[in-house]
């Protein structure tokens, strides 16, 4: 059977989508910087006693970490034909007011680690039958997001990436999407420090992690481009393109402006490395 990677499978949407591709029989190929969720996430598949599910713990912005992945894949890399860049995360907040590094981080994951991922394994996507990549971007791609300018500017450029990627791989086997989820019910909105007030407004249009890569992992497979989940997601991609620029930063700052952080924010990063492990 083939494989299938999928970074930051530790929670969320990466989780769901590993789920989704295990439903279609892919073995998995689990990346997180999160340890103990990258082992929960591996032993809820023990149920599935016909997927083998290799896991690494790895912090995807440290030095030569993609090298490290594609290297301890080598032995799988005649059976992976999907390769899903979900790891990224962001922080809500004044540019001049967040820790440079933590912002610095931001480019390092969202960005960096996705272009050595891809620009790795493309080669090996190229010699299966038909393959595909998954580069996961966000609704705030589509617009510039004061007080969460980093990310959403990182989301731009995963974007643009993903598109003028298709474009340049359109003659070979190799499907290019890019999966642009809005509101989701995740742990990124603590992650992130956002204000109660702004999680308030964001659980009004939450879809489930579930919901999101059934999606996903749907279009993947008919090789659409853009994979935008979700009526009012759709809404919030597109309309902004017709009204003014500074319309929209306007309403976009006035829904991340104030930050609060929450109790439930996580900010630690585990700097140490293991090797492949397996479940089942």
């Amino acid at each position: 059977m083939a494989y299938a990677i999928v970074t930051g499978a530790a929670k969320g949407i990466g989780k769901a989508i590993a789920f989704e591709l295990a439903k279609r029989n892919y073995n998995l190929i689990l990346i997180d910087i999160d340890e103990k969720g990258l082992l929960d996430t591996a032993n809820d598949f023990i149920t599935h006693k016909n997927i083998d599910v290799q896991y690494l713990h790895i912090d995807l912005c440290s030095a030569g970490a993609a090298e490290h992945i594609f290297k301890l894949t080598r032995p799988y890399h005649e059976k992976i034909n999907v390769v899903v860049n979900n790891a990224g995360f962001g922080l809500n907040g004044a540019f001049e007011q967040l820790p440079l590094d933590e912002q610095l981080d931001i480019i390092d994951l969202n960005i960096k680690a996705q272009v050595k991922l891809s620009h790795l394994f493309i080669p090996v996507l190229k010699q299966k039958e038909k393959s595909y990549l998954l580069n996961v971007g966000s609704t705030t791609a589509y617009q510039s997001v004061p007080y969460l300018n980093i990310y959403a500017a990182s989301k731009a450029f995963v974007l643009s990436f993903t598109r003028s990627l298709r474009y340049e791989l359109r003659n070979t086997n190799v499907s290019v999407s890019c999966l642009s989820p809005g509101s989701t019910d995740t742990n990124f909105v603590y992650r992130a420090s956002m204000s109660e007030k702004t999680i308030r407004i964001a659980q009004k249009f939450y879809m489930t992690p579930e919901k999101v890569a059934d999606i996903a992992v749907k279009q993947l497979f008919k090789g659409k481009a853009e994979i935008i989940p979700g009526f009012s997601n759709k809404i919030n991609a597109y309309l902004p393109k017709f009204f003014p620029k500074r319309f929209v930063e306007k309403i976009a700052a006035s829904i991340y402006e104030k930050k609060a952080p929450l109790a439930e924010a996580d900010s630690t990063k585990a700097i140490t490395q293991s090797e492949l492990s397996t479940i089942n």
